[in-house]
């Protein structure tokens, strides 16, 4: 099933037809996205009777993130090791987290601002929503709390990243559309081995990253366990697994998004997401 967020309402992608959840199950779910994350299993059970007659052409331009407010947002750092060697650490032996502020969220094609300092990086990311929460959530048992999967950034701007004595990873990564996800989600039975996704960034046209989540530290499953540990996960709830190595802060020389830039981001079996660089105030 993918599900996506059309306009600010739920919607199932059914051959490239957008069907309206609260529509077409005649009030019983939705009709915003967010809601459905409380009912999740019912409404797995209900979007397999959904028939794309019932629905209208997709327009992806009017898509927007697909758990467009959730009561947490996780990301994790340094998740590749390739990335944590580049970017002149140590690969970790726990979790490193922050969060991202849900007002950077964006949809899979838009324009964001660059903001002052010159040194906005881009960072692709396998995004999960949770589709059950709980505490103490087994490996073995997470993917069965996972609603989906879809295609994030975890855009960073640098300068502010490392300015001062303690670097300010969750304000860095959250101006207005530094989150971007989409086109959709998709549930994990559509994606064979979730564990093992190619993922990439383009840069007009140019691939700046490539990897594959098998490489991620953290799996999936082991990133869920080890929240649950110590949080109550919500259905609903995003987490940014961490991005691959070749951002720009660890090319040499360093290499930032520039005005006009077009940046293409990737996955095998979700899709791809397209964003237009511009300077502030342009």
């Amino acid at each position: 099933m993918r599900i996506a967020n059309l306009a600010g309402r739920a919607v199932i992608v059914v051959d490239d037809r957008a069907v309206d959840v609260f529509e077409a199950s005649e009030g019983r779910f939705g009709p915003e996205l967010q809601s459905l994350y409380e009912s999740w299993d019912e409404l797995r059970d209900w979007a397999a009777t959904a028939k794309p007659s019932a629905g209208e052409p997709l327009d992806v331009a009017r898509l927007g993130a697909p758990s467009p407010a959730p009561s947490q947002t996780f990301a994790i750092g340094l998740n590749y090791r390739a990335h944590a060697l580049e970017s002149g650490q140590k690969v970790p032996d726990d979790l490193t987290v922050f969060t991202k502020f849900a007002s950077s969220f964006l949809g899979p094609i838009g324009t964001i601002a660059l903001p002052e300092g010159g040194s906005t990086d881009w960072e692709i990311e396998l995004v999960a929503v949770m589709g059950r929460g709980g505490r103490q959530i087994a490996e073995a048992d997470a993917w069965d709390h996972v609603a989906g999967l879809t295609i994030g950034q975890d855009l960073s701007e640098r300068a502010l990243q490392m300015r001062g004595g303690v670097p300010q990873f969750s304000l860095a990564k959250s101006f207005e559309g530094f989150s971007p996800m989409g086109p959709w989600l998709v549930t994990v039975d559509e994606l064979g081995d979730p564990d093992d996704l190619e993922l990439s960034s383009a840069i007009n046209g140019e691939t700046v990253q490539r990897s594959r989540t098998s490489d991620l530290v953290f799996s999936v499953p082991q990133i869920i366990s080890r929240l649950s540990e110590i949080v109550e996960l919500h259905p609903g709830d995003v987490i940014f697994t961490g991005t691959p190595e070749g951002v720009g802060f660890g090319m040499s020389p360093q290499r930032y998004l520039q005005d006009g830039d077009v940046l293409t981001s990737a996955i095998e079996g979700i899709g791809e997401m397209t964003h237009v660089f511009a300077e502030a105030g342009a």
